[in-house]
């Protein structure tokens, strides 16, 4: 063999963390001074955001967010999906969140699944094809809540939800 082999196969069996011997740890009294050392900082200019209120603010889906979303913001979404491949389906719910009511069982939730609006449009080319299911169904139910989403036929999965609808 090689000198250049040899010299690569030679590996150390063992690269990780070494402990260190008991004896090389630091004492509590330099633990102690760098936590004083320790301090938070951002500059002078600290300035904290508040981000989401969680009490009585349920967010819904990814775009929640943001401001409701226009015709035009909705039919590029559903050109996106088309694009994808993906069918467009609207769900509807009244209360629009998970809920318990009908039983306090554990692992049984109502509102887990919305009720979806006629059948997912399949073979769906054009996105006023989907808006105009979706006036349809804000005109059926004014007071609910109104999602569309989509789904992948050839992994057989959502890949995309997002809520269209809050009541006021």
């Amino acid at each position: 063999m090689s000198a250049r082999f040899l010299i690569a196969t030679q590996i150390p069996s063992y690269a990780g963390l070494r402990p260190e011997p008991s004896h090389k740890l630091s004492s509590a009294k330099a633990s102690v001074q760098w936590q004083a050392r320790r301090r938070v900082s951002n500059g002078s200019r600290v300035h904290c955001m508040k981000t989401w209120d969680p009490i009585n603010n349920k967010r819904y889906e990814v775009l929640s967010y943001l401001p409701p979303l226009s015709a035009e913001s909705i039919a590029k979404e559903v050109d996106y999906m088309i694009s994808k491949g993906w069918i467009p389906c609207l769900e509807f719910d009244e209360v629009g969140k998970i809920h318990r009511s009908n039983s306090n069982v554990p692992g049984y939730y109502d509102g887990r699944y919305w009720t979806l609006w006629k059948l997912p449009m399949f073979g769906c080319t054009d996105s006023s094809q989907v808006l105009h299911e979706i006036d349809e169904c804000r005109k059926a139910y004014p007071d609910a809540y109104i999602r569309l989403l989509s789904f992948d036929n050839v992994r057989q999965c959502q890949c995309m939800s997002f809520v269209i609808q809050k009541p006021t």
